[in-house]
């Protein structure tokens, strides 16, 4: 059995920062559950554009207020606390947050840790793997 606190992989090196986000990896690849589980804030008034080209991501809303645009569509969905979506194609998207998003997210497969968005707006298949918790 593995437990753990957000708090206490918020302040460990398990808190990835981004640009326009952090997410806080409570689950990852060496815990071997085949996916990874983070809480993910994008903050408010950014727009962060997404391709993850080598994980899928099912993403639940906890709170804040956002949209996510498909830019394959053209068609931008509203985001609000209860929404879900599955970017079960690899979907190339931009993230817009006009409150600040809490976000609990799923990969598969599982982040190693350090990841963060290439120039690409995708993560690498492989990253360098945290060393606590």
């Amino acid at each position: 059995m593995i437990v753990r606190t957000l708090e206490d992989c918020r302040n460990s090196d398990r808190k990835v920062d981004g640009e326009t986000w952090n997410s806080v990896r409570m689950s990852l690849k060496d815990d071997n559950m085949g996916y990874s589980f983070h809480i993910t804030t994008i903050y408010a008034n950014t727009e962060t554009p997404i391709h993850y080209k080598n994980h899928l991501e099912t993403v639940y809303c906890i709170s804040g207020e956002g949209s996510i645009l498909d830019l394959a569509t053209g068609v931008e969905h509203p985001i609000k606390p209860g929404t879900v979506y599955m970017l079960n194609n690899n979907d190339n998207h931009i993230l817009k947050a006009q409150l600040e998003l809490q976000l609990a997210c799923v990969f598969n497969p599982p982040l190693n840790g350090k990841e963060i968005h290439g120039a690409d707006g995708a993560y690498p298949l492989e990253a360098e793997a945290v060393t606590d918790l």
